[in-house]
């Protein structure tokens, strides 16, 4: 709302009436870091640091871990490592095994960039899909 009121209005060239800007015309002059994208590659980046911590630690095993015991009715909730795999099918790594992906400290931060700028932005005009 704030940067439609920024931007203005925009003329159309062919008829020469004025219109309200579109959401994908306000993002591309904002140029804005497309927040899913930022959060799915800090995500990345944070189990991409677990993954190299050794198997007796706390972090790790709650992470790779399950739990016993009784689960509740219904539909399984989401864990963190069905959030990695389906980021890693986005990226187009969606079959590898995403552990021994991270151990490799010069291949993973390419996992993790998810088609982001390296400082976490995303390039002008760049949508999600």
């Amino acid at each position: 709302m704030v940067l439609r009121r920024i931007f203005g209005s925009r003329s159309e060239e062919v008829t020469g009436e004025w219109r309200r800007l579109h959401n994908e015309e306000i993002n591309d002059l904002y140029c804005s870091p497309n927040i899913v994208r930022v959060i799915t590659s800090r995500r990345m980046r944070w189990v991409g640091h677990v993954a190299r911590m050794s198997e007796e630690r706390g972090v790790f095993r709650v992470l790779v871990g399950k739990p016993e015991g009784k689960r509740p009715l219904g539909r399984p909730r989401r864990r963190w490592v069905d959030n990695i795999r389906m980021d890693l099918q986005e990226v187009g790594c969606g079959y590898m095994d995403w552990i021994g992906l991270a151990q490799d400290r010069d291949r993973w931060p390419y996992a993790c960039e998810c088609g982001n700028e390296p400082s976490g932005f995303v390039k002008c005009g760049e949508f999600l899909d």
